[in-house]
């Protein structure tokens, strides 16, 4: 296998004829998924979408794509197709064409609906083109061909890519359910004619290659949510993504079976499912849906609330229903929870502390770990080298997944004959460039986290983000003093405060005389400089701090000269 490697240079011109592949998001992490394509001084854009951030990142709203290396060739870039509307693919475009508007968007109908919803609320008109399986466009040098996959989300497609440099299939998020409550199942004759022609290059999805076997039916969610909705004596709330459809769409149809209506939760849930009823992918019967004033008037035993906040967000309409905050939703003794949904990989302690927060108020909570109520929506080990078979690639590269999932990816398609050295594991930012029917790893071009914190947009480095766990960790201690500027010694303080650090209001006395004592060491050495008073004030707090709670707080030493 071809590992990626840090200490790679900038990548070489592209040799004339070839096709080079960089990904900017989508390895290493569950998000922020986007491939750059180049052939012939042209660009090609596959996805563009956000990370959701973790627990090691406070105060960050998204994460995005470092749009760094194309921001300069703008121009080039033919058009932006998208596989699906999940966020994590389609998430950052609006903050891609806030740098070019005019970028055409392609893809199917139900994710350039969602698309054009965010954009919209952006004042961003977009140039888009639908498409549909089985349709060829011609993007500039690129012949693109879309091709059906089974998700848990309408529409979702596959990209087959063909320059004269060869030919590449992007599955984007896919799995193979035989089943599908829509009937739209993965084209798997499709592959297979695009493997008797020949597949130079497979990026694939690579989520669930950890997992042995094969998917479950999304049907079989069906029977299960119908044994729920028949014990519940309360108020059902269901929990899922805000773009599943069909899980939307299960839950209306057990709520009209067992007489309930259904109130849609949320800003997202209530828009993306206005949008799929309109598109005719949501079937609601009339009167089962109701508002939200509607539905509290209403019999708990007569009511199902769909919401979301299954990832365990704190400001998602679960999560605040959850903290006792929810404007209209109070917790009660004998309400149903469901999350119906997966736990996406650095959500579990958020999950798990919304679960108990829930039970604590008295409601009855279901979730995968307790009974079937969610299937995945991406294809496992089964699944993978089922495709790879098919498809007979030349070469692989996995995508879309945390490093585990990458290698365990990578494994299978050794497996199913790939030699090692066409196996390509990367990380974002590195270039890969296909020449003669071979892939190799030639180098590496920027790729940082870009980070949205409010309306500031790639204002926070990793500095900053240090800073603020120290303060979550540690808390803050101030340390002011005020000094002769021209003999040195104090005359007035030292003063400490304190912020998330302690309540004893004497926590700090014993580290006073320390302070005055080494500024007045200072002093004897004709030390007068504030930077270099600051710094010591800022040792000598710290070093107590140490020896006495062995603890590191963020300490800002300020020192006034009069």
């Amino acid at each position: 296998m071809t590992l990626a490697h840090l200490e790679l240079e900038p990548p070489p011109p592209l040799p004339a004829g070839g096709l080079r592949v960089t990904p900017l998001g989508g390895l290493g992490a569950i998000g922020r998924n986007m491939t750059v394509f180049e052939y012939d001084g042209k660009l090609l854009i596959v996805d563009c979408g956000v990370l959701f951030p973790d627990v090691e990142q406070p105060g960050v709203d998204l994460i995005l794509p470092d749009f760094a290396p194309i921001l300069g060739r703008l121009d080039d870039v033919q058009a932006i197709v998208l596989t699906h509307g999940h966020e994590d693919h389609i998430g950052a475009v609006p903050y891609l064409l806030a740098h070019k508007s005019d970028i055409p968007l392609v893809g199917s109908q139900f994710t350039l609906a969602l698309v054009e919803a965010k954009l919209q609320e952006r004042r961003i008109e977009p140039y888009t083109l639908t498409v549909t399986e089985g349709q060829h466009e011609r993007l500039g040098p690129f012949d693109v061909e879309f091709f059906a996959v089974n998700h848990s989300i309408p529409d979702a497609m596959a990209v087959a890519i063909r320059t004269p440099a060869g030919l590449v299939l992007h599955t984007g998020d896919f799995k193979m359910d035989q089943l599908p409550l829509d009937g739209r199942i993965t084209d798997l004759a499709g592959f297979a004619r695009l493997g008797a022609e020949g597949v130079d290059l497979l990026l694939s999805d690579s989520t669930n290659a950890e997992i042995p076997g094969f998917v479950t039916p999304e049907r079989e969610i069906g029977p299960v949510l119908d044994a729920i909705f028949a014990k519940a004596r309360g108020r059902v709330i269901v929990a899922s993504f805000a773009s599943h459809v069909h899980r939307v769409q299960q839950v209306l149809d057990a709520a009209a079976l067992h007489g309930r209506q259904v109130a849609f939760i949320g800003r997202s849930m209530v828009r993306n499912m206005g949008i799929a009823r309109d598109l005719g992918l949501l079937r609601i019967e009339p009167g089962l849906v109701v508002g939200m004033d509607e539905a509290m008037q209403a019999p708990p035993e007569r009511i199902v609330l769909m919401s979301t906040g299954s990832q365990g967000e704190p400001m998602s309409a679960l999560g605040r229903m959850a903290n006792g905050d929810h404007r209209h939703i109070t917790i009660a003794q004998g309400d149903t929870v469901v999350l119906a949904s997966s736990l996406v990989p650095g959500n579990e302690t958020s999950v798990y502390r919304v679960i108990n927060r829930l039970s604590r108020a008295g409601a009855n909570v279901i979730h995968k770990d307790v009974a079937k109520v969610h299937v995945s929506g991406h294809a496992p080990a089964g699944e993978l080298l089922y495709l790879l078979n098919v498809v007979r690639p030349s070469n692989l590269l996995p995508v879309h997944g945390e490093w585990r999932h990458l290698r365990a990816h990578a494994r299978i398609g050794v497996e199913s004959g790939i030699a090692p050295e066409n196996v390509v594991l990367c990380e974002d930012g590195d270039v890969v460039d296909l020449v003669d029917g071979q892939a190799r790893l030639v180098g590496h071009v920027p790729s940082r986290y870009i980070y949205v914190d409010g309306l500031a947009v790639g204002d926070i480095g990793e500095s900053l983000l240090t800073e603020r766990r120290m303060l979550g960790d540690g808390g803050f201690i101030a340390a002011t003093v005020v000094i002769d500027s021209v003999t040195g010694k104090v005359v007035g303080g030292p003063a400490v405060s304190a912020k998330g650090f302690s309540e004893n209001p004497e926590a700090f006395d014993a580290v006073i005389p320390l302070i005055t004592e080494a500024l007045l060491r200072a002093a004897a050495d004709n030390i007068t400089d504030p930077h270099q008073l600051q710094q010591l004030v800022r040792r000598t707090v710290g070093r107590w701090v140490n020896d006495t709670y062995r603890r590191r707080p963020m300490i800002v030493p300020t020192v006034v000269e009069v």
